[in-house]
């Protein structure tokens, strides 16, 4: 090979399209990024992973003193400022749950629903509440 076979060519200016913008560098870097095959693969292995509780069983005893504390609640919602519940929260996608605490003022107990609605709109069902403190 004769290094002046090329020499008319080595120092021309590089060629820039009249038709087509320049691309830029994240773009062309874009060209060569991985192939996902498995799409969706990494989000079912991170939601197998995921870890959820199972529903705790209350005694009698627990259930009368959750009783006592919510007609204390209902007699006097106007009086009470705030109150803290921690509630089983079932999950969507799989057996179990989480237990999920909130604050808030009681709007209103609605026994024939059993749920708790605070001001803001969160409905507690009752059934799933483990935990009551208010001040």
């Amino acid at each position: 090979m004769n290094d002046t076979m090329y020499d008319d060519m080595i120092y021309l200016p590089h060629h820039v399209s009249k038709n087509h913008p320049r691309m830029s560098a994240q773009d062309r870097a874009a060209q060569f990024s991985p192939f996902a095959a498995l799409t969706g693969y990494g989000d079912a292995i991170k939601e197998t992973a995921r870890i959820t509780e199972k529903k705790r069983v209350l005694d009698d005893e627990q259930k009368l003193i959750l009783n006592e504390k919510l007609m204390h609640i209902k007699s006097s919602i106007a009086s009470l400022t705030e109150t803290v519940f921690t509630y089983f929260a079932p999950d969507k996608k799989k057996d179990g749950g989480s237990y999920l605490t909130v604050k808030g003022k009681v709007k209103k107990i609605d026994e024939y629903q059993r749920t708790v609605v605070l001001e803001d709109g969160t409905s507690i069902p009752i059934d799933d509440i483990i935990s009551i403190e208010y001040k």
